[in-house]
C-alpha cells in the first residue's frame, strides 16, 4: 500500500483551503481539484469543517487525498478522523494533540520552523514536517534544513507562488502548501474557473524544478 509520504510527495501541491463558509470551501476545494490538484488540506479555521471533509471525501474522486488542517487540540482529532480525513496536520507540535494524531492511524504532519522544533516534531512522531511560516526564511532557509535533516520530509507552507515554486522543490520540499496564493478566503472576483487556471499553473510551475 501506498505511504501518504508517497501520496503528498506524489501530489506537489496541497492545496490549504480557508473560507469564511462551508460552501465556499466545497467550492475552493473542488475548483482546484479540477485544476489537477490532488491532495487538498480543509483547515479547521472553515465553519463546520469536518462537515466539508466527509463532503468532500464523498463526492470527490477516490485518488484524491483529503485532510484535515490547523489541528490544535485532541478533539478536533477526533472530529477530523470521524470525518474522513486520510492526514492530519498541525500548524504546531503539541504533544497531547500529537500523541492523539499518532494514535488515530493517518498521516501525521507536524508544524515547525527551528531545528529545535524539527526534533520535536520528529520526535514525536511526525510522517512529514510542515515548515510554516515558509516565507520567513523561503527556499533558502529549507536547504539549509536539508543539511542536518536530510531524511525528514519537509512540506513548506506559507509564501509558495508559481515565481519560486521550482525553487521550493529544488531546495528539496517532499511537496508544497499553497493557501490563500491559491484559494482565496472569499469569493474570486475573476470566478472559480480562475482558481482552477491558477492550479493548472501552479502544478505546471512545481514540475520545473
Amino acid at each position: 500500500m501506498t505511504s501518504i509520504v508517497d501520496r503528498l510527495s506524489a501530489s506537489r501541491i496541497v492545496a490549504v483551503v480557508r473560507g469564511a463558509n462551508p460552501e465556499h470551501a466545497v467550492r475552493a476545494a473542488e475548483a482546484v481539484v479540477a485544476g489537477g490538484i490532488t491532495a487538498v488540506e480543509i483547515t479547521f479555521t472553515v465553519p463546520d469543517a469536518g462537515a466539508v471533509i466527509a463532503e468532500l471525501t464523498d463526492r470527490l474522486p477516490a485518488e484524491i487525498l483529503v485532510g484535515a488542517g490547523t489541528i490544535t487540540t485532541p478533539r478536533q482529532v477526533d472530529m477530523a478522523v470521524a470525518s474522513g480525513a486520510q492526514f492530519l496536520v498541525s500548524p504546531g507540535a503539541d504533544e497531547a494533540t500529537a500523541t492523539v494524531m499518532r494514535a488515530a492511524g493517518r498521516g501525521v504532519v507536524l508544524g515547525a520552523l527551528t531545528p529545535g522544533e524539527v526534533l520535536r516534531a520528529t520526535a514525536l512522531g511526525a510522517d512529514v514536517v510542515k515548515l510554516f511560516p515558509g516565507s520567513l526564511g523561503g527556499p533558502g532557509y529549507l536547504r539549509a534544513l536539508r543539511g542536518p535533516f536530510p531524511d525528514v520530509p519537509f512540506l513548506p507552507t506559507g509564501g509558495v507562488s508559481t515565481d519560486n515554486v521550482a525553487e521550493w522543490m529544488r531546495a528539496g520540499a517532499l511537496a508544497v502548501g499553497a493557501g490563500s496564493s491559491l484559494c482565496p478566503d472569499n469569493e474570486p472576483t475573476a470566478g472559480w474557473s480562475s482558481v482552477t487556471d491558477g492550479a493548472r499553473e501552479l502544478l505546471r510551475a512545481s514540475r520545473r524544478a
